[in-house]
């Protein structure tokens, strides 16, 4: 009677196994503690279903929406990045980290120089009341870096500027100018004429 019995709860247990509880009961195991085979029998698969739920779960936290449209993408003409910044060797890092990362995507790139730099000074009193020539002068520098990108269409200039803003280090502001390229409209494109036309009788 006890063989039957043990069988029958092993055959539970797969069943449970295989319908996805990844979690046993008490009595389970209780009752097939003094057998090896049994053992071995139930913790195998249960190791491959906790993976197998892992990797469902975490492919379902990422999904992969791909939305295709008919309209077509935007063509920018010119995509300015001006980097702006107070220590000068930050700047240079991140120039060549942008630079780089346009060569990477294959966007075509225009002129990367050094605007002029910023300077605004400050004169205090060093005296609190008299010596009213002895004064101290602080200053504040703001560097520049400009990158221009030339003929980019949307999808790339929002992958490249995404990554590069995420990667912005800290004390570095950044501004952006986009110069979109847009189709002529159709009154434009149609002589005028052709909606007052000119009759040759009358001429003649």
């Amino acid at each position: 009677m006890a063989a039957p019995l043990v069988l029958r709860r092993d055959l539970f247990s797969l069943a449970r196994i295989l319908g996805g509880i990844s979690q046993l009961g008490p009595r389970g195991l209780s009752a097939c503690s003094s057998h090896r085979k049994c053992n071995q029998t139930r913790f195998q698969p249960l190791q491959t279903s906790s993976t197998f739920f892992h990797t469902a779960t975490y492919l379902s936290s990422t999904p992969l929406s791909i939305t295709v449209t008919d309209e077509p993408d935007t063509l920018f003409q010119k995509v300015v990045v001006l980097v702006k910044a107070h220590d000068r060797a930050v700047l240079d890092s991140y120039e060549f980290f942008a630079t780089m990362a346009a060569k990477e995507l294959g966007i075509a790139m225009g002129k990367v120089f050094e605007p002029p730099k910023d300077i605004e000074r400050l004169t205090l009193l060093k005296s609190v009341h008299i010596y009213k020539k002895h004064r101290v002068q602080y200053e504040m520098r703001t560097h520049y870096r400009c990158i221009e990108l030339l003929h980019i269409t949307g999808c790339t200039a929002q992958v490249y500027l995404e990554y590069i803003q995420r990667n912005l280090p800290e004390g570095v502001a950044m501004e952006v100018t986009k110069t979109a390229m847009e189709k002529i409209p159709d009154h434009i494109l149609e002589p005028m004429w052709k909606d007052h036309p000119i009759d040759d009788k009358s001429s003649k």
